[in-house]
C-alpha cells in the first residue's frame, strides 16, 4: 500500500486509520519527517513546549514473577537484591521537592513483603509531606481492594504497562502462572476507582510481529489510558531472551508519532530505555511527540541493581545531576522542562 503525508493528516484529523494503512505507516521511514513534524504540532497544540518532570523511586527489585523478559524476574539467582526502608524513599522525595519534582512515581517488582498496608504507610507519608504533589504507583497486578485501599491513602496515578495485547503473544512472554486478561482487568479496575491510568508495551520484544502492535494499539483505544509509554525492548543477558535482538529505535519513534496522533492529549514519555539503545533516544522521543521525562531520584547506591534490562543510562548520576542533565537534552532538543504536577489537558 502506497501512503502519503495525506494519511498522515487524516490520522491527525481522525484519531485513526484503518488497520492496513496503520501497518504500511509503521512499516516505512518514508513518512517519518511529516509524521514527527505533524505529531510535534499536536503535542504543541495541546502542552505548549513544556515537558513534564516524574522522579522516579525504584524502591525494590525483588519480584515474585518469573516474567522471560525481565532482569528482576524471580529466577535470576545472580540478581543482586534490595529494599528502600521508607525512611529511604520519604528522604527521596524530599530531596526531589527540593529540585523541583512535583510528581513521585514508585515503581519495583511485585514484591510480596510490601503488603497493602506497607504500602498505604509509605503513600499516606508522602501525602502529608506533600500535599501538592501527584503519587504514582508502579507496582504490578493486584486486587481491586489493594488498589482502592492505594487511592484512599493517597495515590491518584498508577502505571502498568499491557506490555502485548495479544494473548498468543503473551503466553511467549510468560509463565503460565500469569494472566494477560487478569492484566487488562487491573487497567479497568484502576480506571473504574479514579485514578490517572498510565499503561504502554515494549517495542520488539521477542516473537512480536505487527499484528500485535496494531492489537497494542486498538487496545490502548479500548483503555483510553491517560498515560501511554512505550520503549524498545533491550535483552537481558540473565533472561531466557539473553540471546534475541533489541528492539528498534526507529521504530519506536514512529510508535510514538501515531499514539500522539490518536491520542492528543495523552501524557507519553521519552524513556530511559530508548535513551540507553540511542545516544540522542530521549531527544528524539521528544521532537516525535512524547511531553515526560522520569529523571531516577533513588539512591545511587542501588541504581545498577534495578537492572530490568542492561546498560541502563544515568546508574551513577545524583538526583540533581539527573535533573540538570535531563534539563540541558530537553531544551537543546527545543522544549522546557516545567515544574507542575502536569495533568492530562482535555
Amino acid at each position: 500500500m502506497r501512503l502519503s503525508e495525506d494519511h498522515v493528516r487524516l490520522l491527525s484529523r481522525e484519531r485513526d486509520l484503518p488497520d492496513e494503512e496503520l501497518r504500511a505507516m509503521l512499516e516505512t521511514d518514508a513518512l517519518d519527517a511529516p509524521l514527527f513534524a505533524e505529531a510535534d504540532r499536536v503535542r504543541r497544540e495541546n502542552y505548549g513546549d513544556e515537558v513534564y518532570i516524574r522522579g522516579l523511586i525504584e524502591f525494590t527489585n525483588y519480584c515474585k514473577n518469573n516474567c522471560y523478559y525481565c532482569g528482576i524476574r524471580r529466577g535470576n539467582g545472580n540478581a543482586e537484591r534490595y529494599r528502600l526502608s521508607k525512611e529511604d524513599i520519604l528522604s527521596c522525595c524530599a530531596e526531589g521537592y527540593e529540585l523541583g519534582f512535583r510528581t513521585f512515581v514508585l515503581q519495583g517488582g511485585e514484591d510480596p513483603y510490601f503488603t497493602d498496608e506497607r504500602v498505604c504507610d509509605i503513600v499516606s507519608a508522602i501525602r502529608r509531606a506533600h500535599p501538592d504533589c501527584a503519587i504514582t504507583l508502579s507496582i504490578g497486578e493486584k486486587e481491586k481492594e489493594s488498589y482502592q485501599a492505594y487511592f484512599d491513602a493517597g495515590a491518584n496515578r498508577y502505571l502498568l504497562r499491557h506490555e502485548t495485547a495479544s494473548e498468543e503473544h503473551y503466553r511467549l512472554l510468560h509463565p503460565e502462572s500469569m494472566s494477560l486478561q487478569h492484566r487488562k482487568d487491573c487497567l479497568f479496575m484502576l480506571k473504574e476507582i479514579g485514578y490517572q491510568v498510565g499503561s504502554g508495551f515494549m517495542v520488539g520484544s521477542p516473537y512480536q510481529t505487527m499484528d500485535n502492535l496494531l492489537a497494542d494499539l486498538r487496545f490502548l483505544q479500548a483503555l483510553s489510558p491517560d498515560m501511554i509509554g512505550i520503549g524498545p525492548y533491550i535483552p537481558h543477558n540473565e533472561t531466557p531472551f539473553a540471546g534475541q535482538p533489541a528492539g528498534s529505535w526507529q521504530l519506536t519513534l514512529r510508535l510514538i508519532a501515531v499514539l500522539r496522533l490518536m491520542f492528543p492529549y495523552a501524557l507519553i514519555p521519552s524513556t530511559t530505555a530508548l535513551g540507553t539503545i540511542h545516544p540522542l533516544g530521549r531527544e528524539l522521543g521528544l521532537k516525535a511527540g512524547a511531553n515526560v521525562v522520569m529523571p531516577n531520584l533513588s539512591p545511587v547506591s542501588v541504581r545498577k541493581l534495578y537492572d530490568l534490562y542492561e546498560n541502563k543510562i544515568c546508574t551513577g548520576e545524583e538526583a540533581a545531576q539527573c535533573r540538570g542533565c535531563l534539563e540541558a537534552r530537553v531544551a537543546s532538543a527545543g522544549y522546557r522542562v516545567v515544574t507542575a504536577v502536569g495533568n492530562v489537558r482535555r
